[in-house]
């Protein structure tokens, strides 16, 4: 399978762990001596630099969370002038106080790289059309993609998000190979492109979908590429760390994480304690080589589990699997973890279930309600009313064994719930309202 950079992405594991290593000790010492932010941090903790004295030493170092980059905004943690940068990102602020990412062009240069090297492990290069359907702007996902595809010699066609019929027909008549959006934007694609006649599998040449900014399973993995035609790949990011930068690679398990560029521990979100490879606990990563807002032991909030052995590509950088949720936006019902990833799980095993589906929950007296709006496929949804009970006792069935917990399950027809341009809206949670 084809490499961007076989020297760094096929090293030996023993001299990417040097490599890591020389970079991290170089990145402490210089955050000690000129970032007053990681000084007190690491005073605070009781470490010097001199104190890493291995990789696992990184274990010492303080952890750094989101709240760190709102409590400093907008550009505190910066550890490089204004006249240094050359770009700014800024999240949506949806939940507090907005981040503030700044860029050197090193750090571009860097973001764009990964993208090159995740990209060529996709199978893409010259001669490929990708269109980008991420949002352009303060959000990274759009500019980044486009950087890394240029990059790879791709051609470009920056759509961003919207004017969908548009989209469809530059799709068609430009000719893309690849596009790169939400998964749950691909979708609302391929349903506007049924209502126009136009069957993406037969009338387009779009072959590669480049997915992600939210969690989606395996299970819709298989539908969209069975629907549409196409092989689907997980792209993995956040906007605090550069946005877009890791993709599965061809054998699809799981994310290659450059070791020359990020450090990857997985640990326990209640502890802080590190887990072993192959154990689901908290994301936490430092960005070895970021000059504009170095990030050292970032808690992303995600949850996943780490593979530290060579993937069959040949590729010997760690792998991170599929988002499994989000420590935040994790469920309590009823003293139930509840993670929105494993109703959509366990939805996708039924056949009569479409693309959608819509938790909702609220408190009723003293207990928790889960409700669980589906929609049936167009072929399933019937106005014989013991038709749709089968179905619904087997959603219930389904839910309840996924779950351990008794779920109310409400069948509406095809096309009446919600459809997202951007990231999809799952979760309507009434207790906090």
């Amino acid at each position: 399978m084809k490499s961007w950079d076989p020297r760094i992405e096929e090293m030996p594991k023993e001299d990417l762990h040097r490599m890591q290593y020389k970079l991290l000790k170089s990145l402490v010492y210089r955050l000690y001596s000129f970032s007053p932010f990681y000084h007190e941090r690491m005073k605070e903790q009781k470490v010097h630099p001199d104190d890493i004295r291995v990789l696992s030493d990184v274990k010492k170092l303080p952890f750094m969370f989101k709240r760190d980059l709102r409590d400093n905004y907008p550009d505190k943690i910066f550890t490089s002038t204004q006249e240094e940068l050359v770009r700014y990102h800024v999240s949506s602020g949806t939940t507090g106080k907005p981040t503030v990412v700044g860029y050197t062009q090193n750090d571009l240069n860097t973001w764009t790289t990964s993208l090159a090297r995740a990209l060529t492990s996709i199978g893409l290069g010259r001669g490929d059309v990708i269109q980008v359907s991420y949002g352009y702007g303060l959000f990274t996902g759009g500019l980044g993609m486009h950087y890394g595809a240029e990059r790879i010699g791709a051609t470009v066609l920056p759509t961003s998000v919207g004017n969908t019929e548009r989209q469809i027909e530059l799709m068609q008549d430009l000719g893309a190979t690849a596009i790169a959006c939400t998964p749950s934007y691909l979708l609302h694609i391929g349903e506007v492109a049924e209502k126009m006649g136009v069957d993406i599998k037969k009338d387009t040449k779009l072959r590669t979908g480049i997915l992600g900014a939210e969690p989606w399973t395996n299970g819709m993995r298989t539908r969209i590429e069975d629907w549409l035609g196409i092989k689907a790949y997980d792209i993995y990011g956040t906007s605090e760390l550069s946005g877009p930068m890791f993709t599965e690679c061809m054998e699809q398990k799981g994310f290659h994480v450059w070791s020359d560029i990020a450090l990857v521990e997985i640990i326990d979100p209640q502890t802080g304690e590190s887990l072993e490879p192959g154990q689901k606990g908290e994301l936490t990563i430092t960005i070895l080589q970021k000059e504009a807002l170095p990030m050292i032991r970032y808690r992303i909030g995600d949850i996943t589990t780490m593979d530290d052995t060579i993937c069959a590509c040949g590729r010997t950088h760690p792998r991170i699997q599929r988002i499994q949720g989000r420590v935040d936006d994790m469920l309590i019902i009823r003293g139930i973890n509840v993670f929105p990833s494993q109703v959509e799980y366990a939805l996708m095993a039924i056949p009569e279930v479409g693309q959608h589906f819509q938790i909702v929950v609220e408190r009723k007296g003293s207990l928790d309600d889960m409700l669980v709006r589906v929609e049936l496929t167009k072929d399933s949804f019937s106005d014989k009313i013991n038709d749709l009970m089968q179905v619904r006792q087997k959603v219930e069935h389904r839910l309840r064994n996924s779950l351990n917990v008794n779920v109310n399950v409400e069948l509406v027809e095809p096309g009446s719930l919600p459809r997202f341009e951007g990231k999809a809206k799952r979760v309507i949670d009434k207790r906090s309202l």
